[in-house]
Parts: C-alpha cells; sequence; structure tokens
C-alpha cells in the first residue's frame, strides 16, 4: 500500500518541500520556492503545483515547519494582549524590572493567587477583573492569566477565566496549562506569547488549508513543535507559542533521519540565519529551562538551539576598519531583484551613467513596496515613499534625494521593514555564488556588476571578494559553533585591537598559527551534519577549522523538509506532588493535575495515583493528536521545591488516512 507524505517548511527566506514514500523511506520529488511573507498561500501553492502526484487523495499526512511564531516574537508582530496577574507582589516585580518581560504594556495585578502549599493567598478580586475588561476591550486582541503557584492550585485561573469569558469575545490563555514551571515570571511571558500569537497562527493554518482544499489534499495536517515532535492542527490553534522553534527543530530532526547518526552537531545554512543544533541518542538537544525568542525568556520546552542572523540572503557590508560583515540583516538578493523586476536590471549594468560623485554601496540598494499597508500611513514622508515605490523598486540614494532626507529613519524606514510594507535589496551572499557559479539561477550579470563594484571599494578583485566572503562567514560559524559547545563568551576583537583573552587568543591561534612557540587545535569531538542549500559550500572549511567530519547527506538541501515528516507525535503531561505541613510535619499530600486536584494521606498513594493518571492523559491525548499505538513512560523531574514532579510521555508515529 502507497505510504506518500508531504513535508512542508516554511522559512525566513525559502519554502521548501518534500513528496515522501513513508514505506520504501525514500524522497520521491523536492521542492524550493521563495517564501511570499505577505500572502504565504502563493509559496505554499507553488510547491504544492511541484510535488503532488497525479492524483493528490494518495497524500495520506502533511506535516509542516514554520518560523512564523518565532519571528513575530522576536520582530514583536503579536498581536496586543491584557494580561491578569493573579496574587503577584508588584513591588517584588518593580525591584527587580521584570516588568519589560510581561511582553505586554497591558498587565494588571489583581488580588489572589496560592502560596507553596496551594493554600488561597486572598480572595480572588473579580470585580477588578470585571472593570479591567471594560477598558481594555477595544485596546487587545485576547487576554492571559496567570496566577501565583499555579501549577499548585489554578483554580483562580479558572475563575479568571469565566469571568473573562462571560464579559468578552476575545480568546483566553491560562499559564498552568501551557507551563508547570513554578517561575511565575516565565509562565506570564509565555501565557502574553501564546496570547499575542493566535490570531497569526489560525489565519497560517486557514492559509494552509486553503491551499491543501484548492489542490484537492484532504490529508490529516500536523505541524512540528519546538522541540522536533509533531502536533495536530487543534493543538496549534490553542498553543501556538509552542511552534517556537519549529523550523530548526525539523531540520535537526531530518537530519538525523538522512545521516543515520545518532551523536553530531547539525549545522543548518538559510537564507536568513545559520541554525546550531545537537544531536545525542538520535533526539535533539532540548531545553527544559525554557527556550528565549528575542528578548523574552519562555517556559516552553523546545529544542536547543543556536541561531545567528547569517546566511545566503544576508547583506554584505563594510565595518569602520573596511572589514568585510556579513548579516545580521536579511535582504533580497539584487540577482533576484533583476529577475523579478527586469525594469531595473540595466539601471545596475549601466550604473556608472548616473553616478555624479563617488560610488557607494547605496547606489546599489534597492528598497521596494511588498504590500500596501492595511493601517493608515500618517507619517507624510512614508506615505511618499510608498506611492514612490508602487510603480517600481528604487535605489536608497535615490529615494534619499526626493524627499531631501538624509537618512531612513527620518521617514521612519526601520518600521516599515519591520511590518513588511517594504523590503530591501542589495549585495548578498547569494549574489556572489551567482558570480562563482555555483549557484546561479537567477541574474548573473546582475550580480557581477554589483559585485565588482562592491569590490572595487575595497580596490579588490571579484575572486577577492567572494574569498573574504566565505572566510568571513566559515570563521563566524565556527566561533558559534564554540560558544554554543562550550558555554563561553568568545568575542572577536577588532583587527587593530590586541588580543586580551585566553579563549580568544586559542581560536585565533587555532585559525592561524601565528605564534611560533605555543599552539593550539580546538576540536569538535563529533561529527558536523550539513544541511541548507549552501551547506557544501560553507561547512567544509567550517569542519576544517573544528577538525572533525563533514557529512552531507542525500538531500541534504530539503532536510527541513524531511524532517517534518520524519517525526513522531509526541505528547507530554505533568503532575505536582505537594505535602500539605502542619508544624513542619506532612499531614498530607495533593496530587495537582493541571485542573484536577485530590488529596492523599500517604504519600505511596498520592505518586501511584498521579503516575497512572498523567499516563492515561497523555495517552488520550496522543491518540486524539493521531498518534497511532503511542506508547508511554513516566519519568520524575527535579523542580527544587519540598515537592515531586512526574512527566508522562506518551509517543507514536501519526496515524495515516486511508487510501
Amino acid at each position: 500500500m502507497t505510504e506518500l507524505v508531504l513535508g512542508i517548511d516554511t522559512g525566513g527566506t525559502y519554502t521548501d518541500g518534500a513528496l515522501f514514500d513513508r514505506q520504501s523511506q525514500q524522497v520521491l520529488r523536492s521542492a524550493k520556492t521563495v517564501t511570499t511573507h505577505h500572502n504565504l498561500s502563493i509559496c505554499i501553492l507553488d510547491v504544492l503545483d511541484k510535488l503532488l502526484p497525479e492524483d493528490p487523495k494518495q497524500i495520506r499526512l502533511v506535516s509542516i515547519s514554520t518560523t512564523l511564531a518565532t519571528n513575530a516574537i522576536a520582530e514583536g508582530k503579536g498581536r496586543p494582549v491584557g494580561l491578569f496577574l493573579l496574587g503577584y507582589d508588584p513591588q517584588l516585580v518593580q525591584n527587580f524590572k521584570f516588568e519589560s518581560r510581561f511582553a505586554t504594556p497591558h498587565f494588571y495585578y489583581i488580588e489572589g493567587g496560592h502560596d507553596l502549599n496551594g493554600k488561597e493567598q486572598a480572595p480572588l478580586d473579580v470585580s477588578t477583573i470585571q472593570e479591567k475588561i471594560i477598558q481594555l476591550n477595544d485596546d487587545v486582541d485576547a487576554f492571559a492569566i496567570s496566577g501565583y503557584f499555579s501549577p499548585f492550585n489554578a483554580s483562580h485561573e479558572e475563575l479568571a477565566f469565566e469571568t473573562i469569558h462571560k464579559n468578552a469575545s476575545q480568546p483566553v490563555v491560562l499559564g498552568h496549562q501551557l507551563a508547570l514551571k513554578l517561575d511565575s515570571i516565565q509562565r506570564a511571558t509565555t501565557a502574553v506569547l501564546n496570547a499575542s500569537l493566535l490570531s497569526i497562527l489560525k489565519d497560517f493554518m486557514v492559509s494552509i488549508h486553503s491551499a491543501l482544499d484548492e489542490r484537492g489534499v484532504k490529508a490529516p495536517l500536523m505541524v512540528v513543535r519546538g522541540d522536533g515532535a509533531l502536533m495536530s492542527v487543534n493543538m496549534v490553534q490553542d498553543r501556538p507559542v509552542e511552534t517556537v522553534h519549529s523550523g530548526p527543530a525539523a531540520s535537526a530532526i531530518g537530519a538525523r533521519f538522512l545521516s543515520g547518526v545518532d551523536k553530531a552537531l547539525v549545522i543548518d545554512i538559510g537564507g536568513t540565519t545559520t541554525d546550531i543544533a545537537v544531536l545525542d541518542h538520535g533526539r535533539v538537544n532540548v531545553s527544559e529551562e525554557g527556550t528565549s525568542v528575542g528578548h523574552y525568556r519562555t517556559a516552553v520546552r523546545a529544542a536547543n538551539i543556536r541561531s545567528i542572523g547569517l546566511g545566503g540572503d544576508s547583506m554584505i557590508t563594510f565595518d569602520v576598519e573596511n572589514n568585510i560583515l556579513v548579516g545580521p540583516n536579511r535582504v533580497v538578493p539584487l540577482s533576484y531583484l533583476a529577475h523579478t523586476h527586469p525594469e531595473i536590471r540595466n539601471e545596475i549594468i549601466h550604473v556608472e551613467n548616473r553616478i555624479q560623485k563617488r560610488f557607494t554601496s547605496e547606489l546599489i540598494e534597492y528598497w521596494f513596496l511588498q504590500r500596501e499597508p492595511e493601517r493608515v500611513i500618517h507619517n507624510s514622508r512614508a506615505r511618499q515613499v510608498i506611492d514612490m515605490l508602487s510603480d517600481r523598486p528604487r535605489p536608497l540614494t535615490e529615494i534619499l534625494e526626493r524627499l531631501e532626507i538624509y537618512h531612513p529613519i527620518q521617514f521612519g524606514g526601520t518600521g516599515l521593514i519591520r511590518e513588511e510594507i517594504i523590503g530591501r535589496a542589495a549585495l548578498t551572499p547569494t549574489d556572489l555564488l551567482h558570480v562563482s557559479g555555483e549557484f546561479s539561477p537567477w541574474d548573473r550579470d546582475v550580480a557581477i556588476k554589483a559585485a565588482g563594484l562592491i569590490a572595487s571599494l575595497r580596490q579588490w578583485s571579484l575572486d577577492q571578494l567572494i574569498d573574504e566572503m566565505k572566510k568571513y562567514i566559515a570563521e563566524r560559524i565556527a566561533a558559534e559553533v564554540v560558544t554554543f559547545i562550550s558555554g563561553q563568551s568568545l568575542e572577536r576583537h577588532p583587527k587593530y585591537a590586541p588580543v586580551r583573552e585566553l579563549g580568544e587568543w586559542l581560536f585565533e591561534e587555532n585559525l592561524y598559527g601565528k605564534n611560533s612557540y605555543l599552539g593550539s587545535q580546538i576540536s569538535l569531538k563529533i561529527p558536523i551534519v550539513g544541511i541548507g542549500a549552501p551547506a557544501n559550500i560553507f561547512l567544509p572549511r567550517v569542519a576544517e577549522i573544528l577538525h572533525c567530519e563533514l557529512i552531507l547527506p542525500e538531500n541534504y538541501q530539503i532536510a527541513n523538509a524531511i524532517g517534518t515528516v520524519a517525526g513522531n507525535i509526541i505528547i507530554d503531561q505533568e503532575a505536582w506532588i505537594i505535602p500539605q505541613m502542619k508544624d513542619l510535619y506532612p499531614v498530607g499530600y495533593v496530587v495537582q493535575l493541571n485542573s484536577e486536584r485530590k488529596s492523599f494521606s500517604r504519600i505511596g498513594e498520592a505518586i501511584q495515583f498521579g503516575k497512572e493518571r498523567i499516563s492515561e492523559l497523555a495517552l488520550s491525548e496522543a491518540i486524539a493528536a493521531g498518534a497511532a499505538d503511542p506508547s508511554v513512560d513516566v519519568e520524575e523531574i527535579y523542580s527544587g521545591a519540598e515537592s515531586y514532579r512526574f512527566r508522562a510521555t506518551a509517543s507514536g508515529n501519526p496515524s495515516l488516512s486511508a487510501n
């Protein structure tokens, strides 16, 4: 029986897809297209058209990974949220300056909450919640609730939920349903971020379903979670924050599947970022303490990933000492812009005709309109720029001259780029790979011309510029690997400054071996599995620097899409067992599972009930999520409190639809 499954990864720059036969474990077709951020249906449909068999009903499962949640948080594009902090101490929060970590300016302290034993600190102030709901109704798209010690007693969160549900139409997120960590700040942050992503991920799922329906695909749809496991669409819509690091996690799973290596360092070089992860015992290492996104520390278990703003579409510039810099800003390669907008081709090829003074890189930095803004633009200069770009991309110098200003900040350019209203194009590593002929699907002539102009700023040849770009990328990735694995800072010094730190000296000596008397060699004890389209170009030198083996498995270019269909459904359920104290002695035990709470006189009975109940919950949820014949394991987790914490993990392959 045919078991065709479809994997799709929507990355920051490219959307990749793979048609996979689960029976033969073979990739039948693959596809890559540019991610259309303004309308994701376009790139999804493009991938489907390249991959689908003649009869779309042969597809028995579709699985996707996405950077949508990660990027929305990192770029501050989440929807506005109202946060109610039940029983939190305002003075404590202010003293430690935790306010900025709540991820919303609309947060309010409400009397209530519980203590370490799950006992009520004070009755919940329902009337204040009702007042704030009325005030916030027109200003927020969702509400989040986080109660003090809610993992030990969630009754106040539940009561607050009922109050909001009766008085407002917005969705409500409860902190204890997302995380059982005792860190109340992380739990509140996680609840807010989840609430801010609800409508964003819902819109994304609508786009996916619409594209699949349009092409006649009726298979179940799964999404890769941040720890590499699969989750159902329904779970994603309720818990979108759990898709943070979904893309990099899928890449690591794909690397494991394609290479067959259980222990390795996975390096995924994409268009926007380079992502680094460790595989151990066949699974990607997970951050139990909660993963970070941008400035926010969450309570979400996700793959332990180090992401750097360095990829094929990173902008190439020079620093104050005229040393080459690549990234962190992502731009559109000039070769691609000229390919999609032929009207600018001759402008770049004959740029000398419009140079009235010395050449600068701004002459070939183009700005273009990605979409019309949904909101009213009050900045008159910003509106002028949007009108100016409505018919064609234009050089930055032309925009500034016509507005008679000196810098894009004067018309709010950064905000327009962040909102993806305006895009930028400039010279990138992808352009230089067009020059070298290593990757040249678009306009090579424009790439050669632009690269020559940038090289002239340093009086370099084209070969020198390409060599410097490759050297920078390889050394930067190697330095990030050393930092990631060692946990030690490795801030490399400017060329004009002496090396002052031993770690930096050891790394530099490993690179160049300049010292006549003392040498250094840094060796990675595990192989590198390279994935991503340019991995074969940049990673051989990284492996050389780190004195390790490089594995480039077959289909490494689309490992992220393979990873979306190679994972399992994994469901976790946790229970707290809290001693009830009297005169410093335990007189009973309470088992807390989500909103369920039960008392026992003996610890053995409490532990047995807790383990059995979370096993039942994990198993039933895994089956509901689409797992076939899941198995369950239970482990005790160190909690750092005078209590017990257990986790049941149910895992199984996703069920396939019948043909």
